[in-house]
């Protein structure tokens, strides 16, 4: 799920100030890890994610993209383009490719998360 900025409906709107909710963007449970990542286009996360449940990253993720654009690939067959100011909302069962070299901030479930990043790092430390 991905949304531009702009689109989110306002819920606060005065001369000097506006503040925009899209309400029922995924569910999160636990606690939260920040993350930034900036990755270079043609970034392909799929083989670093062979070993994991469903060779996908089982996390959830809601974030931002600041730059550039990806394509997210699900386990059920679908994919969705996500490009520069809009907010991600991302479920479990995904790989990344990056189309554009992107900057990324992401919210996600830190245990999920942090499992998901040792096995890719450790996937390019044994390459």
């Amino acid at each position: 799920m991905h949304v531009h900025t702009q689109d989110l409906p306002i819920k606060i709107h005065t001369e000097n100030a506006t503040a925009r909710q899209q309400t029922d963007f995924g569910h999160a449970a636990g606690t939260l890890g920040a993350e930034h990542l900036l990755l270079p286009a043609g970034t392909d996360l799929a083989p670093l994610l062979t070993g994991l449940d469903g060779d996908t990253c089982a996390s959830a993720h809601w974030g931002y993209l600041v730059a550039g654009s990806v394509v997210i690939d699900y386990t059920d067959g679908t994919t969705e383009t996500c490009a520069a100011g809009q907010v991600v909302y991302w479920p479990g069962g995904h790989s990344v490719r990056v189309t554009e070299d992107v900057e990324l901030v992401l919210f996600s479930p830190q245990d999920d998360h942090t499992s998901v990043l040792d096995h890719l790092a450790a996937q390019l430390n044994a390459g």
